[in-house]
């Protein structure tokens, strides 16, 4: 018996040990909700009586069909691109400006990260206020003779709306990463760079920029898949209206599955949300060999 329990037979025992928790986590968590939904997909099921009848791919076939399936993949495209945008620009231009010493910088370092640890309902509810016709926006541009508008009672500002409210949420996730980046940068290659007689974008784009690109990438991937799955922001703030304006596909699926009962249509959404968030997480994955410095 004690032959067989040898060095390495233990070690990798002991490393399956340490594991299980996560794999156990996987499989209750990701796979068989998966599971789930691929045999939902494949029925349609009467939540009042209980009733699943299988219809193959014809919640499938339904996708070609929808009328509002093409607003709702509009909106997905314009509020996951703004996000994103917007999140990974101002991410990196606050970490750049804050990641130089001076009075105050663990002040502002702070106070934009500050909203991150803020509920996201509540975070919402307060923007909801600030948003409204009398709400304090509206009251800030009426002090210097602007009149706003309703901003979530129509199509284009209410897309902006929720795009800015949530960028200056989480705006502050990718200022960390940013800056732990930037830290990481050896100051030996920016003094060589300006005894060289670099100026300072030369020295962003071709030191800086290609050092940081690991975190760079990593911060893409995240920012594009919370974008994706971001719903409490459309629920609260606009209910995906006005009409289909706001209606990104996270909010649709849900509003497929548990407000029109149709929960087969629902599960298919949401396996072809999944599907997008695997294409574009495994797409950045292969481009990183062209761009992430070290890869090869």
């Amino acid at each position: 018996m004690m032959a067989y329990w040898t060095t390495r037979r233990r070690d990798v025992l002991t490393g399956y040990v340490f594991i299980a928790p996560q794999l156990l986590g996987v499989l209750v968590f990701v796979l068989v909700p998966v599971g789930m939904a691929i045999w939902y997909s494949l029925n349609k099921w009467n939540v009042f009586t209980g009733r699943q009848t299988f219809v193959g791919g014809d919640n499938w076939a339904a996708l070609a069909s929808d009328p509002q399936l093409s607003s709702v993949l509009l909106a997905t495209v314009l509020f996951s691109g703004g996000v994103v945008v917007l999140n990974i620009g101002l991410g990196l231009l606050i970490a750049v400006l804050l990641n130089r010493r001076f009075r105050g910088a663990t002040f502002f370092r702070t106070l934009f990260f500050s909203p991150v640890v803020v509920s996201v309902v509540a975070w919402t509810l307060v923007w909801g206020f600030l948003l409204q016709d009398n709400g304090g926006i509206n009251g800030l541009l009426g002090a210097v003779g602007i009149e706003g508008p309703n901003w979530l009672q129509h199509g284009d500002t209410a897309m902006v709306s929720v795009v800015i409210s949530q960028v200056v949420r989480s705006v502050g996730v990718n200022m960390v990463l940013f800056l732990a980046a930037l830290q990481g940068v050896p100051s030996e290659l920016y003094e060589a760079a300006r005894i060289d007689g670099a100026r300072s974008r030369a020295i962003f784009a071709r030191i800086t920029l290609p050092l940081i690109s690991p975190t760079v990438l990593l911060t893409a991937i995240i920012t594009i898949v919370g974008a994706l799955q971001s719903f409490a922001q459309i629920a609260v703030l606009t209910g995906g209206g006005p009409e289909l304006s706001t209606t990104v596909l996270v909010y649709y699926v849900f509003q497929q599955a548990f407000e029109f009962n149709n929960i087969g249509y629902g599960s298919t959404l949401a396996l072809m949300l999944l599907s997008f968030v695997m294409v574009l997480t495994l797409l950045q994955w292969q481009l990183r060999k062209r761009w992430v410095f070290h890869e090869q």
